[in-house]
């Protein structure tokens, strides 16, 4: 990899002297913190951060909701958690705010021409014939899936129990392999054994570790590499993911791996095979196949996007989901009493489904758990305290001014309202921070506190963001994630059972859990034990009747 580093570092050079000869004032009125390096800006610094946020968190208090940072090769980027700031750029202006280079080409690296990567007219494309398969009527179709699995789950759980009465394990990583087995049955129609006992398919083990392994702590090299490909023309980044490094081999092999399923998934449910079935079937691929064969010629995807749609739905729905849970009954863990206050509010709903004669949660049983103990706000707080997603950068499309809702100070002392930014600007929402404003959040926004929904009036905030109790962690606007209502519906589901049938609690050895930063995310950690891979270890047993 040495020499098309150190080509890339010319190239990135000379670049570099076009960009300073040509530079304009730009945000460089805004306070900031000083940059650590000429050459790597702080992005080292923020890809290497030992806790997800802590310099976000810092910044904050030192600067306010705006501030500058440096980028790789000397270039500007203006960093905010404001939330009027985060509307305009994510919610009112479309797409005039785009992906960077680098950050979309990683993602079609690792997902294909599919949803996540697709930009501007081709978004639009893709989210509109994939609109029917995330409906509200076919989103509560899922509901006895999800039931089902955690089911299969608990069930697991409860065999590994005999004789014990107590297991420690990671429940990251089976949770992980439960949502994969959910999300391959109601995208595809299509069994990925994640969850069986015996041999696993090819696919769930390609997702071990996946993003702690191809992001977590990279080198310097990597992270300056990587920077470079926002100057780079397409022709040349096309074939960066062929270079025989241990990432872009992982990613490849998963992606090739992926498309022998997609294409023998595609066969097999294609127009032509079992009609009767395949009108029957309410499945996503199905839906999505159904929807662009109807679609204008002009607006259809092509196999590759078809296949790309599914490597997108496996790769956003099952690992985000899994973390989330998982977080979910770490701070459950954490707060054993309202671990208890929840379990009893579920079994009071349980008690209610028996009394009508019935066996199983519906979606509005579970939507009528009150917000102070159901699993909904209380996924919803663990979203605001621990987002998967820790911030999304936007390149501005054209020249255009931000709002602020909170003003800052310049650096010659003047009052910020607004910022006026240059096409080209790079401005870098940060989702974990603007999630712990404590003026949107309350003065106890550092703390899992479920019960702070009850009092939140979302009226009375400068701006609401996202698509969710005013959180970032779905993304906001247009490019909002498509599947979140399925995912919150999904951690409704295995919440609702596996609260009320087992008791979480910390590991006997006393061990902290590190938020580590992986790209645009994070991952579960072990301090100290970065070896033992995106894991989150609890203590579990039989809850008490």
């Amino acid at each position: 990899m040495s020499l098309q580093l150190v080509a890339g570092f010319v190239a990135v050079s000379v670049i570099w002297i076009v960009i300073r000869s040509f530079a304009r004032k730009g945000i460089k009125h805004l306070r900031g913190p000083p940059s650590p390096s000429f050459l790597f800006g702080h992005e080292a610094a923020l890809f290497l951060q030992e806790d997800a946020g802590s310099l976000d968190f810092q910044w904050m208090k030192e600067y306010g909701s705006t501030w500058r940072t440096r980028g790789a090769f000397g270039t500007d980027v203006l960093m905010t958690v404001d939330p009027k700031a985060i509307q305009h750029v994510f919610q009112k202006s479309g797409y005039n705010y785009t992906k960077k280079a680098s950050q979309n080409f990683m993602t079609e690296i690792m997902t294909g021409p599919g949803i996540i990567s697709a930009l501007g007219e081709d978004h639009q494309r893709h989210r509109k014939i994939m609109h029917p398969a995330f409906s509200a009527p076919q989103l509560r179709a899922f509901l006895p899936l999800f039931q089902r699995i955690a089911d299969k789950l608990s069930e697991k759980w409860k065999g590994e129990l005999v004789g014990s009465g107590e297991i420690e394990l990671a429940v990251n990583k089976m949770l992980s392999r439960a949502t994969l087995d959910v999300i391959g049955e109601a995208a595809f129609d299509y069994d990925y054994n994640a969850l069986d006992d015996g041999e696993r398919s090819a696919i769930s083990k390609g997702y071990d570790n996946l993003f702690k392994d191809i992001d977590y702590n990279p080198p310097k090299a990597v992270i300056l590499f990587r920077a470079a490909w926002d100057y780079l023309p397409v022709s040349m980044l096309k074939w960066i993911k062929y270079m025989p490094t241990r990432q872009f081999r992982r990613l490849l092999n998963l992606n090739n791996l992926f498309r022998e399923y997609g294409k023998r998934i595609l066969s097999e449910q294609g127009p032509s095979i079992d009609v009767e079935r395949k009108t029957n079937s309410k499945d996503m691929m199905s839906l999505l196949i159904k929807a662009n064969s109807s679609a204008d010629a002009k607006t259809r995807l092509d196999d590759e996007e078809l296949i790309a749609e599914m490597y997108s739905l496996t790769l956003a729905g099952h690992e985000t989901t899994s973390a989330t849970l998982s977080f979910v009954l770490y701070e459950l863990a954490r707060h054993p009493q309202y671990q208890e206050r929840m379990r009893q509010e579920i079994r009071d709903a349980r008690a209610r489904v028996i009394a009508r004669g019935g066996n199983a949660f519906k979606t509005e049983d579970l939507d009528s758990l009150t917000l102070s103990t159901n699993a909904i706000k209380a996924s919803g707080e663990t979203l605001r305290l621990h987002p998967i997603a820790l911030g999304l950068p936007r390149v501005a499309v054209k020249d255009d001014v931000i709002p602020l809702a909170r003003p800052v100070v310049s650096t010659t002392g003047e009052t910020v309202t607004e910022v006026p930014v240059k096409a080209g600007q790079v401005v870098y929402a940060s989702f974990i921070g603007y999630q712990r404003l404590t003026e949107v959040w309350g003065e106890d926004a550092d703390v899992w506190n479920p019960d702070r929904f009850l009092h939140i009036q979302t009226e009375k905030q400068p701006a609401n963001v996202g698509v969710f109790s005013n959180l970032l962690t779905f993304s906001a606007g247009l490019r909002a994630c498509i599947g979140w209502k399925f995912s919150f519906i999904e951690m409704q589901a295995f919440l609702g059972e596996l609260v009320e049938t087992f008791q979480f609690d910390l590991p006997r050895e006393k061990i902290e859990i590190q938020k580590g930063v992986a790209g645009v995310g994070m991952v579960p950690l072990v301090r100290g034990k970065p070896e033992l891979g995106a894991t989150l270890p609890l203590r579990i047993s039989l809850a008490s009747q």
